[in-house]
């Protein structure tokens, strides 16, 4: 199979790297930072994980997508801010029967893709992995989670039954849904408990629930979320969503959450598509959102006030 990293940070490079595993796969990372392309064509790409040290060789790495043939999968990794922009210029990827599938943080993924892209070529997922970049064509994986992805409308197709036993022959274990929406916003309860207030507090995922503050202020949020996702008819994939989001606390407690790493690093964070993205929807359907519209606005501060 032919596939195409769309965005290969921490992430994009860690789902790279184990489908390139496969001898039948030919996987190509991109990604607009050359330092990282050149040590992985030069060096290869190591991961160090729980498991321990690994370097990935079978696999190619450009800085755009121009020039390349469709491909069988694009899976897009980048950061949620950019996704139509960076879809639009990787038009050149994307085939009659190419599947396009989603596996980033936040909100309207799924929707930007599908104003680029013909719909039935996008397919929503999440996934739950930690890991961070420890320098050009190093990542370090904290811990493995889950990979979970569907069709965007209907159940699970004979294309997604094969996309599952290829992540499943990579060691990347994976679970179908119908409910690709709930999923999503499943997944976006722990982000929303963690991403902005570790970001402003400096610390990492674990050391939330040390702090009754913090603990009231993620309760706070997630309540918010839940009651926007209510009233736009979301189905979740728990039934105790403050639970879960603890939950996901304790189980990425050495995390250094994306959005930390982007402070540190200077970046823009992906803050309007998690946080921000509940205050938007709550406007729209009278759902008041005070915590969320705090965190979004201090994080956003932060961002305007990175030295020059």
């Amino acid at each position: 199979m032919d596939i195409a990293v769309l965005g290969a940070g921490a992430m994009g490079s860690v789902y790279g790297a184990h489908l390139a595993t496969l001898a039948e796969n030919k996987v190509t990372l991109i990604d607009i930072w050359p330092q990282h392309v050149e040590a992985i064509n030069s060096q290869g790409l190591s991961i160090n994980s729980p498991e321990g040290d690994q370097v990935y060789k079978n696999l190619t790495a450009v800085t755009s997508a121009q020039g390349l043939k469709a491909q069988d999968l694009v899976i897009v990794f980048v950061k949620a801010t950019v996704t139509q922009e960076a879809m639009s210029q990787a038009l050149n990827l994307v085939g009659p029967k190419t599947m396009v599938l989603t596996l980033q943080n936040g909100l309207g993924n799924i929707e930007k893709l599908c104003q680029v892209v013909e719909a039935k070529n996008v397919l929503g997922g999440i996934n739950s992995y930690g890991s961070s970049i420890k320098g050009p064509g190093q990542v370090i994986l904290r811990g493995r989670g889950e990979t979970v992805f569907g069709e965007i409308d209907g159940p699970p197709s004979e294309r997604l039954v094969n996309l599952k036993n290829l992540f499943d022959q990579a060691g990347l274990p994976a679970s179908l849904t119908s409910n690709v929406q709930g999923r999503v916003w499943t997944k976006l309860i722990s982000n929303i408990a963690i991403n902005a207030l570790c970001a402003i507090m400096g610390i990492k995922n674990g050391q939330l629930l040390n702090h009754p503050e913090a603990i009231s202020l993620l309760e706070g949020a997630v309540s918010e979320a839940v009651a926007v996702g209510q009233a736009m008819s979301i189905t979740f994939e728990t039934d105790h969503p403050i639970q879960y989001a603890k939950k996901v606390i304790k189980n990425t407690a050495e995390n250094v959450c994306s959005m930390l790493q982007d402070v540190r690093a200077k970046r823009p964070t992906e803050i309007a598509v998690i946080n921000g993205a509940i205050v938007e929807a709550g406007l729209k359907h009278n759902i008041p959102t005070p915590i969320n519209l705090v965190l979004t606005n201090l994080v956003k501060v932060i961002q305007q006030n990175y030295p020059a």
